[in-house]
């Protein structure tokens, strides 16, 4: 197939689910995680749960690098940005994630300097446009945008531009899968691949859940055929009592990775003894940070950081959701006090947040049906 219009059509997402069915063991209860947000948001636009059987349950994971930054790591880099000779630059999706003090747009409004970027090199631009000016980039997201930054650092050291540098935020995604198999009150049957992060880091890095675990893992994309397919192959694999790693995105993921993208961050980054994430807490070496040889371009070593720590509002429960313990409807806010209009928690704020996906696609969908049968 080459089209995208092949990956959603219907006879075929009909035979598709037929097979689930067919290999679905009935009197067995599945529960799968998709541990990338797209993924998640996907299932809930196109429906997917819907048209699965009711033993295949689909757990949300920490798949969304917006959602796992904890507030802390907000207000740290909004703090450094206050001084009016600064420009704050981050991705569109950074700018409501609310921090203990508020999100970047309310700061914004309070008159810091913020600015939307759609990548790290437009903030590099923004150095070479305003010598005058200190341009701090808030870097974020999984291994999938940490090539770009690592680029654009090295391109900031060869130019000599020394008035840019970046609040690194950059986590990788094996260590918070060890994190929640090793999780007491998570019983998983196997996992839905991250296809983004994989397009960098290849499948290999999962082979140690097949191995260790005893888990299937396959890599997916994010068409509604292609997650069927993923579901369709851990069944088999379940079915005959195998753990491997497949790779269904093959068509965009190489097994090995992208070995260039894979140099660029080897040369910028190292890993951080540990780092917080939301809901999950210290997890060790799921971080990266500047190297000290591009210092000159570290935030957190030019700039004194408060390192703020910040627990979620007790009544949120972003943490269990995030964790796939909880469904996002089962939070007490959700629907109520926190919407993607008034969000409290990150999950509610970014397009790729269970919260945010379930609210669009689920939770309007039934609350329409009520409106309509009242009426």
């Amino acid at each position: 197939m080459q089209y995208v219009d092949e990956f959603r059509d219907p006879e075929l997402i009909t035979k598709a689910s037929e097979e689930i069915r067919r290999l679905a063991d009935a009197k067995r209860h599945y529960r799968i995680m998709e541990v990338c947000g797209g993924h998640t948001h996907a299932i809930y636009r196109f429906g997917l749960k819907d048209i699965l059987p009711s033993n295949i349950e689909l757990i949300h994971g920490p798949g969304c690098p917006v959602c796992v930054l904890p507030m802390g790591r907000i207000d740290d880099g909004l703090g450094i940005a206050e001084d009016p000779n600064t420009i704050f630059a981050a991705f569109g999706d950074m700018m409501r994630v609310p921090g203990a003090h508020g999100s970047p747009l309310e700061h914004k409004a309070r008159g810091t300097d913020v600015r939307i970027v759609y990548s790290p090199a437009d903030a590099l631009e923004l150095a070479r446009k305003y010598p005058e000016k200190e341009v701090i980039f808030f870097a974020i997201g999984f291994e999938t945008t940490a090539p770009s930054t690592a680029l654009t650092l090295m391109s900031a050291k060869a130019e000599g531009i020394h008035n840019f540098s970046v609040f690194c935020n950059h986590v990788t995604i094996v260590p918070a899968i060890r994190a929640i198999l090793d999780s007491p009150d998570m019983r998983l049957d196997g996992f839905i691949g991250p296809g983004h992060v994989s397009t960098v880091i290849g499948c290999r890095p999962y082979e140690w859940i097949a191995r260790n675990e005893g888990k299937p893992v396959v890599t997916s994309g994010f068409e509604p055929l292609d997650l069927l397919q993923s579901i369709i192959m851990l069944l088999r694999q379940l079915q005959a009592g195998e753990a491997r790693v497949e790779n269904q995105y093959k068509r965009v993921v190489p097994w090995e990775g992208n070995r260039a993208a894979l140099k660029a961050m080897a040369e910028v980054f190292e890993l951080r003894p540990y780092f917080e994430w939301r809901g999950l807490g210290f997890i060790s070496q799921s971080a990266l940070r500047i190297r000290d040889k591009y210092a000159a371009w570290d935030a957190e070593q030019r700039y004194s950081v408060p390192e703020t720590r910040v627990t979620d509002p007790k009544s949120a429960q972003c943490g269990e959701v995030l964790k796939g313990v909880l469904k996002p409807a089962q939070c007490k806010l959700f629907g109520k006090e926190c919407t993607p209009e008034h969000p409290i928690g990150a999950l509610m704020v970014s397009s790729e947040g269970s919260c945010a996906a379930y609210y669009n696609y689920e939770y309007r969908k039934s609350l329409v049906t009520r409106i309509s049968s009242v009426a």
